[in-house]
C-alpha cells in the first residue's frame, strides 16, 4: 500500500494538481485528512481520498460549503435511453474532478500534509490542492457545470448531437449511449473526444457491444534490416530484431502525440525471450550489449511469445510481392490482437534460458568462495543451538580453543604438527575438555544471570525477585557461579557442597538432561536428576525441566509410552433407535467345544463345534446358532437360519474375522472401504449394510463381547451337569437355545422393589410377548373376543417394553466409564509405535500414519499405519489404542 500511495501522490504532483502551500501567517485555512482506499476488484489500484467530511470541533468543510444545484441526469432515464438502439457504447472522463481548477483565494481550504518532495524519508510539509477534489460536496455540481459549458462552446464545431450526448447521456463522468450503427457510434465518439480535448478533458475506457467500435488494429510502421556479414547465428539475428523493435517503438512514442496505455512486444524466438528475462547468468559482450539496450527501454514483462505463423515480422524476411501483402497479416496483425482477453500469446509466462550449459553466448558459471572475517565477538549461547549433544558441543569448543591457542602460540622453538591454523586429529585431553566445559558454563551463566553476577561482585544482596536468592550463590575461584547454600561444614567435595548453577531456560540445560538421562539408560526423573546432582550441577527448576525432556524422549516413549486413546465416542444410532428386534445386529463367534460325532468299535469319534452369537443392538436380545466349522460356508448357513427365524436385518456389525470376510466374499460384498459412500450405497441396494470394525479393536465390539462372556459363564455351568461324554451336537444345540433364553430373560435395568411396579424389562418381554407361562382361560370365549384380547395383550407388552426402554434403559447408557477427556488427534505423517501381541515391546515396529480417519464427532479413533518389515512396506488398519505416539508431525517440523 505504501508504494501505491506514493505513486498516486507522484501523479498528483506531476500533473500540477497540487502545490506547496505558501508560508503566510494569519490566513484562514483548512486541513484535509488523506487516506487510501482500494476497490475490491482492483487490488493494485489505490484512490487517495481527501476527507472533506472530517470534523474539527463539530465542523467539517462540507458543512460550510454550498453543494450547488443538482445537475446530474436521472439514472433511470439514462438507463432507459441506453437500451434504445442496438450498438451500446460506454466511456469515462479521466479524473473529471481534477480537471477543474480552484481559485487561488480558495485553495487554502484544501490544504493537506505530506512528505517533502514525495520522499517518505523526508520531513512533512504543507501542500494545497489546485483542483477540485473527489469528496468535496460541490465537486459534482462544479464538474457537471464545467462539462456542459464545454459542450455549449463546442456545439458549432462538433455538432448538436455531441452537446446532447453530454447533457442527456452522462451520469457525472460516465457516459452511456446507444446508436443504430457502429459507424455512427465511432463518429460520435471521435467528435466527443475532440470537443472534450478543447477543455483538457480526456474521454477514455471506451467500450462497445460492437467489435468495430473499440477493437481495431492499425498498421503504422514496418522496418527490416539485412543480415550483417559475416553471417551471425540465428539467435543473434533474432536478438537484433528485438533491438530493432525497441528502436521502432521509441520512434513511434516520440513522433506520435498519443498517450499509450500499454506497449507490448512479440517475438517467435524463445531463446531471445530467455536472454531478456535472464536474472542469473552472464553473457559475452555481443549478447550482453544488446540485452542491456533492450532492458534500458523496456521491461521483461512487456515481451511475449508468438508462433511463427502468427508473426507479421516473419514476412519481412521473405520474398513477398507488394501486391500480395494485403492478403497477409502484415497490415492487420494476428487475429488474437482483436480479442478482448488478448489471446493465449498475452498470458503471463516465465521464459528461462534454453540449454544454458551448451549455449556458447552464455559465460560458464564460476563458483567463488568468499571468506568474511568478522570482528572478534565473545562466545554467545545462541551458538550452542547448532549442536544436538553435550559431548559434541564440548569437543567442538575444546578443538576450537586448541586451534586458537596454536595460532597465538609463538612459532619460534615449537615442534610438532599443532602450529597455527590446521585440521587437528589429535584427541583432546581431559584438561582441554574440562576447560571447554567451564567456558560453556561461564557463557551461559553470564547471559542468564548478568545482574546477579554484578551484585555478587559488588558485595550486594540479590534482588528479592531473583530466582537465585534462596540458593545464596557465590562466585567460585574458577569464575563460575556456584550455590552457597548451608552445607559448608559438610564433609563433601567441592561439587557436592557447591554445585554449579545452570539456568533451565538455556539450551545447555537440555543438553545436560539428555546426556545424563542416556547415561542412566533412560530411567525416570529421580535417576536422571540424581545423576545431574552427582556431577556437581544444579539446574534451576530441574524437576520440571527433566520431566519435560523425558516426556519428549523417543526411547522412553518406545519403552514406556502409553498407548493412544480418545474420548469415548457417542453411541451409534442403531443402539438408540426404536426398531423391531434384530433390525441392527452384532455378530461374533466363540468356542470351540468337543462333541461326540459317532460311536465306533474302538470308542467314540469326536468333533469340534463353534457358536455364532447374534445380538440385537437396541433390545440387547441374543440368538445363538451352532456351526460345525469356522469356514465361510458354515457361517452363511447359520446366517440363513438366523434370517429365517428372526427376519432379515438392515445392518450387521462384526470384527474382521476370516469367516466373516469370507462370507462377504461369498455374498459378493467387498470388505474394503465398507464405510465409503460409494460402497455404502451399493450395500444399501442389497438391503443390508455390513460394517467391520478395525482389526484388534475388541473394545469397539463391546455390545457382543459382553454377551459372549455371559453366554460362556452360563454354558460352563450347564456343561458341568451334562458331562463331556454325553455332549453331542444335538445336546449342544439344545443347550445354546437354553442359554439364549436365559440371557434374554435377564433384566436390562435394576429390578424395582416397588410392589406397584412389577414389570421387569427384559429382551424376552418383547420377543415372546409374555412374562410367565400363560394358563388356559377359565371360561368359554368366542373366537373374535379371544383374538381381540390377544392382539391387545401383544400390543400392551410391546408398548410397555418400549416405554420402560426409553425412560429407564437409555438413561443407563449416558455415563462414560473411561476415556472421558478429549485428547489431541493423531495426524498424518506422525511417527508411532504399532503394538504387536506376538512380540516384546522393544521389538514393536515403528510406523508412519498414512491416513487418520475421523469419526462422526470429528475425533480420530482409527488410523492407517505403514510399517517396513525386512525391506517390505506393509499397511495396517488399526484403532488408535494399538499405537504409541513417538513424534508428531509438528515436532518433526520444529
Amino acid at each position: 500500500m505504501k508504494n501505491h500511495f506514493v505513486s498516486f501522490m507522484k501523479n498528483i504532483f506531476d500533473s500540477g494538481h497540487a502545490e506547496a502551500a505558501p508560508l503566510e501567517e494569519g490566513q484562514e485555512c483548512w486541513y484535509l485528512p488523506i487516506f487510501g482506499v482500494y476497490h475490491p476488484k482492483k487490488p493494485d489500484q489505490i484512490r487517495v481520498v481527501f476527507d472533506s467530511s472530517a470534523q474539527f470541533k463539530g465542523i467539517s468543510l462540507n458543512n460550510v460549503m454550498l453543494t450547488g444545484p443538482d445537475l446530474t441526469n436521472s439514472l433511470l432515464g439514462l438507463l432507459t435511453r441506453f437500451r434504445k438502439e442496438s450498438i451500446a457504447v460506454t466511456a469515462d472522463i479521466q479524473q473529471m474532478s481534477h480537471c477543474f481548477i480552484v481559485r487561488e483565494d480558495d485553495r487554502n481550504y484544501l490544504r493537506f500534509l505530506w512528505y517533502r518532495n514525495n520522499n517518505v524519508d523526508d520531513r512533512i510539509v504543507e501542500y494545497r490542492m489546485k483542483v477540485h477534489v473527489f469528496g468535496n460536496s460541490p465537486s459534482p455540481a462544479v464538474a457537471t457545470y464545467g462539462l456542459r459549458r464545454t459542450t455549449q462552446a463546442g456545439e458549432g464545431e462538433f455538432g448538436e448531437d455531441a452537446k446532447q450526448y453530454v447533457e442527456r447521456d452522462f451520469y457525472v463522468d460516465n457516459a452511456l449511449k446507444s446508436m443504430p450503427t457502429a459507424s455512427e457510434a465511432i463518429d460520435l465518439l471521435q467528435r466527443m473526444q475532440g470537443m472534450l480535448a478543447t477543455a483538457n478533458l480526456r474521454l477514455h475506457k471506451i467500450a462497445s457491444s460492437s467489435a468495430e467500435g473499440i477493437q481495431h488494429v492499425g498498421f503504422i510502421l514496418g522496418k527490416a534490416k539485412l543480415a550483417p556479414q559475416p553471417e551471425h547465428t540465428i539467435p543473434r539475428l533474432e536478438l537484433c530484431g528485438a533491438v530493432l523493435a525497441t528502436e521502432v517503438a521509441e520512434l513511434i512514442l516520440d513522433e506520435l502525440d498519443i498517450k499509450l496505455d500499454a506497449v507490448k512486444f512479440y517475438t517467435d524466438s524463445k531463446v531471445v525471450l530467455g536472454y531478456i528475462n535472464n536474472q542469473t547468468r552472464r553473457f559475452y559482450t555481443y549478447i550482453s550489449n544488446r540485452v542491456e539496450r533492450i532492458r534500458r527501454s523496456t521491461q521483461p514483462e512487456q515481451w511475449n511469445y508468438v508462433p511463427t505463423d502468427q508473426n507479421p515480422a516473419d514476412l519481412a524476411t521473405r520474398s513477398v510481392p507488394a501486391s500480395l501483402l494485403k492478403q497477409t497479416i502484415w497490415l492487420t496483425g494476428p487475429a488474437f490482437l482483436l480479442r478482448r482477453d488478448g489471446g493465449p500469446c498475452t498470458t503471463k509466462e516465465t521464459f528461462g534460458l534454453i540449454e544454458p550449459e551448451s549455449d556458447k553466448e552464455i559465460r560458464p558459471q564460476v563458483t567463488t568462495f568468499v571468506t568474511d572475517v568478522q570482528p572478534r565477538s565473545p562466545l554467545s549461547p545462541h551458538h550452542f543451538e547448532h549442536f544436538s549433544k553435550w559431548t559434541t558441543l564440548v569437543r567442538a569448543i575444546a578443538r576450537l580453543m586448541h586451534i586458537a591457542d596454536c595460532f597465538h602460540r609463538p612459532m619460534r622453538g615449537t615442534t610438532g604438527s599443532c602450529n597455527g591454523w590446521h585440521h587437528c586429529t589429535v584427541p583432546r585431553t581431559e584438561d582441554e575438555l574440562s576447560r571447554a566445559r567451564k567456558s560453556t558454563f561461564r557463557c551461559v551463566q553470564q547471559a542468564a544471570y548478568a545482574s546477579e553476577i554484578r551484585s555478587i561482585n559488588k558485595g550486594e544482596d540479590l534482588p528479592r525477585v531473583s530466582t537465585l536468592r534462596k540458593l545464596n550463590p557465590r562466585m567460585g575461584e574458577d569464575g563460575l557461579l556456584r550455590i552457597g547454600g548451608r552445607l559448608w561444614n559438610a564433609k563433601l567435595d567441592k561439587n557436592g557442597r557447591n554445585p554449579l548453577i545452570i539456568p533451565s531456560q538455556s539450551h545447555i540445560a537440555i543438553f545436560l538432561v539428555r546426556h545424563y538421562h542416556e547415561k542412566v539408560k533412560h530411567q525416570g526423573r529421580h535417576f536422571t536428576e540424581g545423576a545431574i546432582r552427582s556431577a556437581g550441577l544444579w539446574i534451576v527448576g530441574a524437576k520440571r525441566c527433566v520431566a519435560s525432556i523425558i516426556h519428549k524422549c523417543i526411547r522412553c516413549r518406545k519403552l514406556r509410552g502409553k498407548q493412544e486413546e480418545q474420548k469415548m465416542a457417542d453411541l451409534p444410532a442403531d443402539r438408540l433407535s426404536v426398531e423391531p428386534p434384530f433390525t441392527s445386529v452384532g455378530i461374533d463367534v466363540f468356542g470351540p467345544w468337543t462333541v461326540i460325532f459317532r460311536h465306533t468299535r474302538g470308542g467314540l469319534a469326536n468333533s469340534k463345534r463353534w457358536a455364532v452369537l447374534f445380538t440385537c443392538m437396541s433390545t440387547r436380545a441374543v440368538h445363538i446358532e451352532v456351526i460345525e466349522s469356522m469356514d465361510s460356508s458354515s457361517f452363511i448357513n447359520a446366517l440363513r437360519r438366523f434370517f429365517a427365524i428372526r427376519g432379515p436385518a438392515k445392518q450387521l456389525r462384526s470384527d474382521c474375522g476370516t469367516n466373516f470376510t469370507g462370507a462377504c466374499k461369498e455374498l459378493k460384498i467387498s470388505t474394503e472401504n465398507v464405510e465409503d459412500d460409494s460402497v455404502r450405497k451399493y450395500l444399501s441396494d442389497q438391503g443390508c449394510i455390513w460394517i467391520f470394525n478395525p482389526p484388534h479393536s475388541s473394545h469397539m465390539g463391546g455390545a457382543w463381547e459382553r454377551m459372549i462372556g455371559v453366554a460362556r459363564r452360563i454354558l460352563d455351568s450347564m456343561l458341568g451337569d451334562v458331562g463331556s461324554t454325553r455332549l453331542s451336537h444335538e445336546v449342544l444345540t439344545t443347550l445354546m437355545a437354553e442359554v439364549s433364553a436365559i440371557i434374554n430373560s435377564r433384566p436390562l435395568i435394576p429390578v424395582s422393589t416397588d410392589p406397584e411396579s412389577p414389570f421387569i424389562l427384559t429382551p424376552a418381554t418383547l420377543l415372546t410377548q409374555k412374562t410367565d407361562v400363560l394358563t388356559a382361560p377359565t371360561e368359554e370365549a368366542s373366537t373374535a373376543d379371544l383374538y381381540r384380547r390377544q392382539w391387545r395383550q401383544v400390543q400392551s407388552f410391546a408398548n410397555t417394553f418400549w416405554r420402560h426402554w426409553k425412560n429407564e434403559y437409555l438413561a443407563t447408557l449416558q455415563v462414560r466409564n473411561k476415556w472421558q477427556s478429549n485428547r489431541p488427534d493423531i495426524q498424518e505423517d506422525d511417527l508411532v509405535l504399532l503394538k504387536d501381541n506376538q512380540a516384546k515391546r522393544n521389538e514393536w515396529p515403528m510406523g508412519r500414519i498414512l491416513k487418520s480417519i475421523p469419526s462422526a464427532d470429528g475425533k480420530v479413533r482409527k488410523v492407517e499405519v505403514m510399517i517396513a518389515k525386512q525391506g517390505v512396506a506393509r499397511t495396517f488398519f488399526r484403532p488408535i489404542v494399538e499405537t504409541v505416539l513417538l513424534l508428531s508431525r509438528k515436532d518433526m517440523d520444529k
